[in-house]
């Protein structure tokens, strides 16, 4: 359960009645972007209530007619889908700021400087967010802000999102030592082995991470690597 300072209210307003929950902030915004969580484990108290402040409890006569159920986790799910949350200043601060800290590294790891093809640093994109004036929904999944931030960036400065291919040559010790990362980064799209036991692979990962894919080989293989951008 969840303690009662840390939750928030979820109130659903239907057919002139009022039902409320008291929940983990976290826990209704993994359920409202998608996610499966334990409904009952994610309440202050398994209650339906009809003024959760008051402590009054919603009766089972008028959950079964509107909800068809007075089960609680039914009418709590009913609750976070259609009804609407409310946050303290503090709860919303915080988890606006945990989103767009998400936001940032999404847009840093898949987008580029067209005019240079290298990636913008986080922090350009974070003043450049600021600048914008860019507002961040705290129970919006992060992919559908993220196009909404990249119309607003590309006021302030040059940026999209873009993919490249890279050609990979590793020993093929070096192969099975860095595979895992390699794949972590993106997909191999080509790969053969040459006569010699070395292998040769076309990888395709996001534009912004081509210096930390490029540090990571070199680090893993100490050097022993070859690399080269496609056109």
């Amino acid at each position: 359960m969840v303690k009662l300072e840390d939750a928030v209210i979820a109130r659903l307003e239907i057919e002139s009645e009022t039902f409320e929950i008291l929940i983990d902030p976290e826990s209704a915004q993994k359920f409202k972007n998608g996610e499966d969580i334990g409904i009952l484990e994610s309440l202050v108290i398994d209650t339906i209530f009809k003024d959760s402040k008051k402590g009054d409890k919603a009766s089972e006569e008028k959950m079964n007619k509107i909800f068809s159920t007075n089960d609680i986790s039914e009418v709590a799910k009913r609750i976070l889908l259609e009804g609407t949350i409310q946050l303290t200043t503090e709860q919303r601060k915080q988890m606006q700021e945990n989103k767009r800290k998400q936001i940032v590294a999404s847009i840093v790891r898949n987008a580029i400087n067209p005019q240079t093809g290298a990636p913008h640093p986080s922090q350009r994109i974070e003043l450049a967010m600021k600048e914008a004036k860019v507002q961040i929904d705290p129970f919006k999944p992060v992919d559908l802000q993220v196009q909404y931030v990249l119309d607003k960036l590309r006021a302030i400065i040059p940026i999209r999102f873009e993919k490249v291919k890279i050609a990979v040559k590793l020993s093929g010790e070096n192969y099975g030592r860095t595979y895992g990362d390699i794949t972590s980064f993106g997909k191999i799209i080509r790969e053969e082995w040459q006569s010699n036991g070395s292998w040769i692979g076309v990888v395709e990962i996001p534009a912004g991470l081509q210096s930390e894919f490029f540090d990571k080989l070199n680090k893993k293989t100490k050097g022993e690597v070859e690399t080269k951008i496609l056109k």
